[in-house]
């Protein structure tokens, strides 16, 4: 049994790399790039650092004149501490551990100081996002309840010491807002962090989907150039021996097979061109109708062209058109690997319907010749991959008294009879 699976043959590259466009892989226009970006460590998050950095010095600067003397006023070390909360974040996809944990340590810093509350706790909240979205979940909720028990600690127990003094402690209420502000935070976070995970495996699950298709119909391509070049092949040059044979002795029998060469070869160019016009012309109708077993009178006459007589049992019922095309090409690589492997000069043919499946059963007589008729001898396996395809089996071996036997067993994906 023969198969040419030639390296060549396969969708073009440009059908491997369909799929939607660049800006839209299963998340929000950008995520993927931002996080490619976060991959390769070529890009920067430089446009929302520099929009969270001055949103929190602004509106720190509106929070100093609206507490004033009820908190410290901001000096340069107090705006010192809410640019490098702000600033930091430039690294938070590259090293999320350590930025939640610097912007951390600058507010607990910039609040045991005394300056106004304010904006400044929005760098942990994007710090803390970043870190938990990176898959560092449990180095964030160490560093939000770090965040938690310092202000407790703060506000209840070192107030006495630290500015602005003669501060009270705070109320339980503000404790109670807090740990409302970093549950609710992280929770955010988990819930973004699920999704983008979720977005990784459907675009991992696509990408797998995309190259199973790609395989599947290289493969197709590969039976069907096999199946088409096999048999014209071996009827060319089963008809160019008995020309060479006869071309001194009976010239009008060596001109009968060069003109069944001739015929032979035109035809299998058309049946190459029109698989290769799907490569060219994708979704393309195809020009010719796929071959099925009502050419199968057709088939008997090349074989017995190339010497061989066929003889055909039974009737094909109305099948799909892709069992109706996998049923001939199956009988088809069987007639032509009796013309290439048997000494046998005759073959039969027998189809039958039986519980709702169709059997095909090609015999010959044999013996075998081992003749190298130029294969690669994976033909069986090709028959097998058409017939699994579509739910079926294929048995193929040496009968006791020397024959050779294909058996193929197909559902029958018939039309309705009633039309």
């Amino acid at each position: 049994m023969d198969e040419q699976r030639g390296s060549g043959v396969g969708p073009p590259e440009r059908w491997r790399q369909a799929g939607p466009p660049r800006w839209w892989r299963y998340g929000p226009p950008g995520w993927s790039r931002r996080a490619a970006g976060r991959g390769d460590g070529t890009r920067w998050p430089w446009p929302s650092t520099v929009l969270f950095t001055a949103f929190v010095l602004i509106g720190s600067g509106f929070a100093d004149h609206a507490q004033a003397g009820e908190r410290v006023a901001l000096d340069p070390l107090g705006r010192v501490l809410l640019f490098l909360s702000g600033a930091v974040l430039l690294w938070r996809w590259r090293h999320p551990v350590a930025v939640l944990w610097g912007t951390v340590a600058a507010v607990l810093l910039y609040l045991g100081a005394g300056y106004p509350y304010g904006p400044v706790l929005l760098s942990v909240a994007v710090a803390g996002f970043a870190a938990v979205v990176s898959g560092r979940r449990y180095a964030a909720w160490a560093a939000m309840g770090t965040l938690w028990a310092g202000h407790l600690l703060t506000v209840h127990v070192l107030y006495r010491w630290l500015p602005p003094s003669g501060d009270d402690a705070a109320p339980w209420t503000e404790e109670i807002v807090v740990a409302t502000w970093v549950v609710a935070l992280l929770a955010v976070s988990e819930l973004a962090r699920v999704r983008r995970e979720q977005w990784a495996r459907e675009r991992a699950e696509r990408a797998r989907a995309e190259r199973r298709r790609a395989d599947e119909e290289r493969l197709r391509i590969a039976r069907e150039l096999h199946d088409v070049l096999a048999h014209s092949i071996s009827v060319i040059n089963v008809q160019a021996g008995v020309g060479l044979a006869l071309l001194d002795s009976d010239p009008e029998q060596a001109r009968t097979a060069l003109t069944t060469i001739k015929a032979k070869s035109k035809e299998a160019l058309g049946e190459v061109r029109q698989v290769l016009d799907t490569l060219r012309a994708p979704g393309a109708a195809p020009r010719a109708p796929a071959p099925g077993l009502d050419r199968l009178p057709e088939l008997v006459e090349q074989a017995a062209s190339a010497g061989l007589t066929v003889t055909v049992e039974g009737g094909p019922p109305r099948l799909s058109p892709g069992a109706d095309l996998a049923a001939f090409r199956i009988v088809q690589e069987a007639l032509t690997n009796v013309v290439r492997h048997s000494g046998s000069r005759e073959a039969r043919v027998h189809i039958e319907r039986r519980d709702g499946r169709l059997r095909l059963l090609v015999d010959d007589d044999g013996p075998a010749t081992g003749a190298d008729a130029g294969g690669t001898g994976n033909g069986l396996a090709g028959m097998r991959e058409r017939a699994a395809a579509l739910g079926g089996t294929i048995e193929a071996g040496t009968r006791p008294d020397g024959g050779f036997r294909v058996l193929a067993d197909l559902p029958i994906d018939t039309e309705e009879d009633d039309r």
